[in-house]
């Protein structure tokens, strides 16, 4: 009986418990059946999480181009190669969408890109050892050209695909390549998530990231297990949103011009370094700017120097510097250049080292100041500092010059020189470029002055920005004056001296003299400090040899700076590789901009208008140009002109070269040809030019007689004749032991 007792007991305790559990199970599945919710998570909203899937819309980053609208950067299609290898995605379906042989894949990918057909087969394998849906091939399958998709999609493969992705692409490789910068796929946290996205890392690639970069989208819709859209498939579309453009002040033309002779100089004197700048000194735009070393920022490996150097690298000026001295002097009032004094060795007093001029402190015995520019003679500077301004008056014009401070510059990592201005010793040495130091962009903007009537210029290399969708600009630069640091007397004063700098009877810098156009510059040779803290190297190679000069004189249309650091001289004169720089780079511009020689003998010119002559037989054509005094050139043999490269009705001077274009084009004998005259027949037929030296033209790529079509290439290279003007007095010839010159 108790036993009974005890099971009927123990019965009755296990049919409340499972009665209990069973009304607990009920009701949860009767709340859950109600509210749709577990855990207070909604069973709906899981479901259709589950059901929903969502591929980002990649937005596109904006282009870089040139002041012509020359692409300079842009976002290249390229394409990701993976393989669905999953049986489970080819159910239900009449042709199999998985890949059904693998080593026939792999054989039929590997010659496309270029690989071992194991490269292929084992991601492939061993996927399929681990039952994977699908399977990627790493390196080999990333940024392969719409080309090799292309290919590959022709052959049928079954289960192969392909997403797209974007890779910066710079389509003129080394080029600008420290204004242009990089950008490239970059680790970035958002919202506590890691995403990759394309961030500039150097150059206008970083400094307008934000502007350049665009804002995703993303698709989103309900699918089945197999990954197939749903009838109703509840789509969501966000589109994205590209970037904006920067249009740069950069002028491709220019630049190129600027690429290709640094490095003919670099292969040539193997320099430790060169900076070179092109500027519209009135405007303060930055037309092309090169260092060396340089990388190719389609692929940035082993790069020897990521800083650009024309503004980040401050060194000791040498006697560029003296531009300002004499123009601090003039400008204080206190310049009388016809004054004489003592050269070779100055010596304010005991206690301070004298200073001496290059030619081992022999000077030239009593000498005026203006020829003391001429000569580059370190004792004037010295002079005018201590004696005629005074060195707080100096200091006062250094600072007017913005000389202790940043230009501002719209690029990355720009760092100002120093004005070391504390012992006496430093003030005078500053006159003449040494001790102190300054970036090339820091004396470009102080020159502006001068070549500008006095107004002194913000460099900048950003034009505008505009919106692509709509075309509207967003932004655009105007040229600014950031102070009147001298009167335009004085800067016309000093543009003088600079002319007989480069063209008088002791100048230093005569081997920058130019064909057709007056120059006006100032040479400078900095010593370099010993690493090791042992005062200066010596040598002849260890200098940075430079020069600042303007073109044409008397109204400045473009303003260069160029430095080369340590470059192999052997035998030749010390101003040879920076020179070769600016008459290539100079002469070409000045003619590609149509800027009129002012150094052309004189000839009984007169303005002339030209008439229409379109639909005209070419020869009376020719005939009519010739009595007016034009120089017409007839562009084939065709029956009648179709073109010419002066429209009806403009005015010309007389003895222009006109070009008559007839409907049957042919290359004519460019040999003779000035740089402008070439540039201009290949930009009225529409052809691919490619400059070679400067001066005139010794070699065409395309025979006179061929016929001529769009784009076609023209490869020209261009001598300047020997004018005679040898350098005499090279400043640097004699720097045993000199200050600065």
């Amino acid at each position: 009986m108790k036993k009974n007792r005890t099971t009927h007991a123990m019965s009755g305790v296990f049919i409340i418990v499972f009665s209990l559990l069973f009304l607990l199970l009920a009701g949860r599945f009767m709340y859950i059946q109600a509210t749709g919710e577990v855990a207070g998570v909604s069973l709906e909203q899981w479901a259709k999480e589950k059901r929903t899937t969502s591929y980002p819309l990649s937005s596109e980053r904006g282009k870089i181009f040139d002041k012509n609208g020359m692409t300079l950067a842009y976002d290249m299609p390229v394409y990701r190669l993976y393989a669905i290898i999953s049986e489970e995605y080819s159910k239900g379906m009449e042709e199999p969408l998985h890949v059904v042989d693998p080593a026939a894949t792999a054989k039929a990918l590997a010659p496309i890109l270029d690989v071992d057909e194991k490269d292929i087969l084992t991601p492939i394998e061993n996927g399929l050892k681990n039952n994977k849906f699908q399977v990627e091939f790493g390196k080999i399958g990333k940024n392969l050209s719409q080309n090799k998709r292309d290919e590959i999609l022709a052959l049928n493969l079954p289960g192969i695909y392909f997403e797209e992705d974007s890779l910066r692409n710079y389509p003129n490789g080394t080029f600008a390549t420290h204004i242009i910068g990089f950008a490239r796929e970059m680790d970035v946290e958002k919202e506590g998530e890691v995403t990759k996205e394309i961030a500039g890392v150097t150059g206008i690639e970083r400094e307008m990231n934000d502007i350049l970069k665009g804002e995703d989208g993303y698709i989103s819709y309900q699918r089945d297990r197999y990954n197939k859209k749903l009838l109703d498939a509840d789509e969501i579309v966000k589109k994205p949103k590209d970037g904006h453009d920067v249009y740069l002040t950069i002028d491709q033309k220019i630049q190129t011009l600027l690429e290709d002779v640094l490095t003919d100089v670099q292969e040539e004197y193997n320099p430790e370094r060169i900076t070179a700048i092109v500027m519209n000194p009135k405007t303060g735009e930055i037309l092309a700017m090169g260092n060396r070393p340089s990388y190719n920022p389609n692929n940035p490996a082993n790069v020897e120097n990521w800083y650009n150097d024309a503004i980040s690298s401050p060194f000791e000026p040498g006697s560029t510097m003296k531009i300002f001295t004499w123009a601090s002097a003039i400008e204080a009032g206190v310049y009388n250049g016809n004054e004489g004094f003592m050269s070779g060795e100055y010596q304010v007093n005991e206690k301070i080292v004298p200073i001496r001029d290059h030619n081992q402190g022999r000077g030239w015995g009593v000498i005026s100041y203006d020829e003391g520019f001429t000569r580059s003679s370190n004792v004037a500077a010295a002079r005018l500092v201590w004696e005629k301004m005074g060195t707080d008056t100096f200091h006062e014009y250094l600072q007017a010059f913005d000389l202790d401070k940043e230009t501002g510059i719209d690029l990355p990592g720009e760092i100002q020189g120093q004005i070391l201005y504390n012992w006496p010793r430093e003030k005078l040495t500053t006159a003449f470029g040494q001790g102190s130091t300054l970036t090339p962009i820091q004396q470009m903007k102080a020159a502006t002055a001068i070549a500008n009537d006095g107004k002194m210029m913000q460099p900048y290399v950003i034009q505008k920005i505009v919106d692509p969708s709509t075309g509207k600009v967003i932004e655009e630069k105007e040229p600014t004056v950031v102070k009147e640091p001298i009167s335009p007397e004085t800067a016309k004063e000093v543009l003088q001296l600079m002319d007989s700098a480069v063209n008088g009877k002791h100048a230093t810098g005569k081997n920058y003299q130019l064909e057709g156009y007056t120059v006006g510059g100032k040479t400078g040779t900095a010593q370099i400090p010993d690493p090791n803290g042992n005062g200066y190297l010596t040598g002849r190679n260890n200098y940075v040899f430079s020069f600042l000069g303007v073109a044409p004189v008397e109204d400045p249309e473009l303003m260069m700076y160029v430095a080369v650091k340590q470059p192999e001289l052997g035998d030749k004169p010390s101003s040879e590789p920076a020179a070769k720089i600016f008459k290539t780079v100079m002469g070409n511009s000045l003619r590609y901009l149509n800027i009129e020689p002012d150094m052309e003998e004189e000839k009984n010119v007169e303005l002339v208008t030209v008439p229409d002559l379109k639909g005209q037989n070419p020869s009376e054509a020719k005939q009519r140009l010739s009595d007016l005094g034009l120089n017409p050139v007839v562009i084939g043999d065709g029956n009648k002109i179709i073109a010419a490269s002066v429209d009806a009705g403009e005015e010309v001077l007389s003895q222009k070269r006109v070009f008559l274009v007839t409907d049957n084009p042919k290359m004519p004998n460019i040999i003779g040809w000035s740089v402008r005259d070439v540039v201009q027949l290949a930009d009225l037929m529409e052809l691919k030019m490619e400059v070679l030296g400067g001066g005139y033209a010794i070699s065409q790529s395309i025979e006179a007689g061929t016929a001529l079509k769009k784009n076609d290439y023209l490869g020209v290279e261009f001598a300047e004749p020997n004018i005679g003007n040898k350098e005499t007095n090279d400043e640097a010839e004699n720097n045993v032991d000199h200050e600065s010159g």
